[in-house]
């Protein structure tokens, strides 16, 4: 581990103890409930009238509740038919519905991973009136909502009077369904359920592990994007339940219903080479205001300075314009940037510490200043600006590293290759400005290098799964080599195009947690269901094609 100094400011500022180890983080828990931001795109509506209620539920019940059909998917017409209830009454019908939140223990310098969970309740369906002869008929539409059983329940005077109920299935969907290797495939599944059974589906691309999707944002529908792969000719997508991976006798099991789908995509071609490309999430309002690094402890408390960027999140190297005004001190001020360095896995008590990196330094004239700042290339992730008088903090104000493909140049400044190139065979470690020669032609048992760079080192961000021609075969991190990252695996595969994909996944190794699924696997619904972007991060999906060759 590198053993800098450690800035005493930069302590105070972000932690009261420098060290950090798995057993400090377990110990000192700020678990948040992460529940999906206002703007966030996918998120539907409550279903029905979406008014929460409550009532009591009484042992034995007046009436009863049939339906037909009794299940079907997002959209089905269905008729309810109550009989033996209270003659020519008014009643509420609800409709049992959940929401679902990630969890996460935010510390000032980290994020675990710890899971998820489901808040059951219903929601007011309609209001119908009973017959003379305690009878009702009431026509609706399943809603967009979780898959599984639906309780439906009539209400008088806030008690159940009789109970029926609606199973919503769960259906998959894709487009387009041919098209040449590359090719971006949508994918739409709903009918997921809010439950660790059903609230997770296994995608395979032919009975290769592609990854998982969760929707416990978007309340059973989780739409995401894989790509075409393989040699010309009929390919076939599996989608159905498994908490991560697929649960393969499902008829058998507690939850038949479960069952998801098959279908098939024609490769047309596979020849042209698709250019690297990364795909981030939407950028929303995060739903809370905790991050990580941005304690406030060490700020000087009669400081009345603001700190200003002219953009809050960029890539490594970015050119940033920093303003500062209120400053009461005089003389040169230190610009220093917060971050850590170590790593998760060889480490004795103490895996990672803090370590400040100077950014430069400026003369405040009536207590304001202006200059250019140079984003260091290091870790990714959130990270604090500090503007100093001595020891003293005066202003400081986050910042948000993105990650990003490394780019292989010539000598003026021409990209050669994006991310891509032939490993560099000598026993050397990595040389932070390369892993070997940029192409993106190899022969079948040459090894390929994926570099990246500004991958961070919480749990949620330290880590990028790896699959090739759509099969997850393990992953990279950056935190050891301060948010660089190489990849090494071997071109495979007949002559022509294979493509390598790298997602976000939860890294569940160390610290590890109870009650954590879904862990160490490619997220493929890393666009609107990642407990990150409720948090501010924005973690994308990077996509990467060779060309194999005799």
């Amino acid at each position: 581990m590198n053993k800098k100094i450690i800035s005493r400011s930069i302590m105070a500022a972000a932690l009261a103890v420098a060290m950090m180890s798995p057993a400090i983080a377990a110990d000192a828990e700020n678990i948040l409930t992460l529940t999906a931001p206002k703007d966030l795109k996918g998120v539907p509506a409550l279903p029905f009238t979406g008014e929460k209620t409550t009532f009591t539920t009484p042992d034995l019940l007046a009436g009863s509740i049939t339906t037909e059909p009794n299940q079907g998917y997002i959209g089905q017409e269905f008729t309810l038919t109550g009989k033996g209830l209270p003659a020519n009454t008014e009643i509420t019908l609800t409709w049992s519905t959940a929401d679902g939140a990630w969890l996460a223990d935010v510390q000032p310098n980290s994020i675990n991973y710890r899971g998820l969970k489901f808040l059951k309740y219903s929601v007011k369906m309609a209001s119908v009136t009973t017959d003379a002869n305690g009878g009702f008929t009431y026509k609706a539409k399943a809603p967009e909502d979780f898959g599984g059983p639906h309780d439906i329940f009539a209400v008088v005077n806030g008690a159940a009077v009789a109970k029926g109920g609606f199973q919503t299935n769960p259906k998959f969907t894709m487009t387009p369904t041919s098209g040449p290797v590359g090719t971006p495939i949508t994918i739409k599944y709903t009918g997921m359920g809010s439950t660790l059974y059903t609230g997770g589906i296994s995608v395979l691309w032919d009975n290769g592990y592609v990854g998982e999707a969760q929707a416990v944002w978007t309340r059973g529908t989780a739409e995401f994007k894989i790509r075409a792969a393989g040699q010309v000719g009929t390919h076939y997508v599996t989608a159905a339940d498994g908490i991560g991976v697929q649960y393969m006798n499902l008829k058998q099991s507690p939850v038949p219903f479960s069952k998801g789908g098959m279908l098939a995509f024609k490769v047309t071609k596979n020849k042209e080479l698709i250019p690297s490309s990364i795909d981030y999430p939407q950028v929303v309002t995060p739903s809370t205001d905790f991050r990580t690094t941005l304690s406030n402890q060490g700020v000087d408390p009669k400081t009345t300075a603001i700190a200003k960027l002219n953009v809050n999140s960029a890539v490594v190297g970015t050119k940033v314009k920093l303003d500062v005004s209120g400053l009461y001190t005089s003389g040169a001020h230190q610009i220093v940037w917060a971050s850590v360095v170590g790593n998760r896995v060889n480490c004795s008590g103490t895996c990672w510490v803090y370590n400040a990196v100077p950014m430069g330094s400026a003369t405040p004239t009536s207590g304001s200043f202006s200059t250019d700042l140079t984003i260091p290339d290091n870790l990714g992730g959130w990270h604090v600006i500090q503007i100093k008088s001595g020891d003293m903090i005066e202003a400081q104000i986050p910042f948000y590293v993105k990650p990003s493909i490394f780019n292989y140049k010539d000598k003026k400044g021409k990209v050669l290759t994006a991310g891509v190139a032939l490993a560099d065979k000598s026993p050397l470690p990595e040389d932070r400005e390369g892993s070997g020669t940029p192409t993106y032609t190899f022969k079948a048992g040459e090894e390929i290098t994926i570099a990246m760079k500004g991958v961070g080192w919480t749990q949620l961000d330290n880590t990028m799964a790896v699959t090739y021609d759509n099969s997850f075969i393990g992953y990279g991190c950056g935190f050891n080599s301060n948010g660089y990252m190489v990849i090494h695996l071997p071109a495979v595969g007949e002559p022509g195009i294979h493509i390598i994909d790298l997602h976000p996944l939860f890294y569940t190794n160390q610290p590890s947690f109870a009650n954590t699924p879904y862990g160490m696997l490619p997220i493929l619904s890393f666009a609107n269901d990642n407990p990150a972007i409720a948090l501010g991060y924005q973690l994308p999906a990077v996509h990467f094609s060779v060309k194999i060759v005799k």
